[in-house]
């Protein structure tokens, strides 16, 4: 079964952040973003960071890149990795709606209390 990108742009989106959200479940993963969040760096100095084979760190770094989250750049024989943070893009924005809904519910939920809260005061009263 091949690896296919969809069509729609919707899709392709949910696609993308699909892709993030796999590469970044995997805690060396996310500790290489942070390594390259802020500074060129190159592959055996990541790896250098990890007490893992440079083979290992060399898959991590082909899974981010695939999902869009570092760039490569080559410089003669070497290959220079930084992050890249329009790949979490999507991500972002599917969590800033789950957020704006998540509060919005939460409004609602306290808004009710307190109208439950008021109507139980008025009977209570009457």
């Amino acid at each position: 079964m091949g690896h296919r990108t969809p069509a729609d742009p919707d899709d392709e989106r949910e696609h993308d952040m699909d892709e993030a959200l796999r590469a970044l479940a995997e805690p060396r993963r996310r500790a290489i973003l942070r390594l390259v969040a802020h500074s060129e760096l190159a592959a055996g100095e990541i790896a250098g960071h990890f007490d893992v084979t440079r083979t290992a760190v060399s898959q991590h770094l082909t899974v981010l890149k695939n999902a869009g989250l570092l760039a490569e750049r080559k410089v003669a024989t070497r290959r220079l990795y930084r992050a890249c943070p329009e790949g979490l893009a999507g991500l972002r924005q599917f969590l800033d709606q789950m957020w704006a809904s998540s509060l919005e519910v939460a409004r609602d939920l306290v808004e009710a209390d307190r109208a439950a809260g008021t109507d139980d005061r008025t009977r209570a009263a009457g």
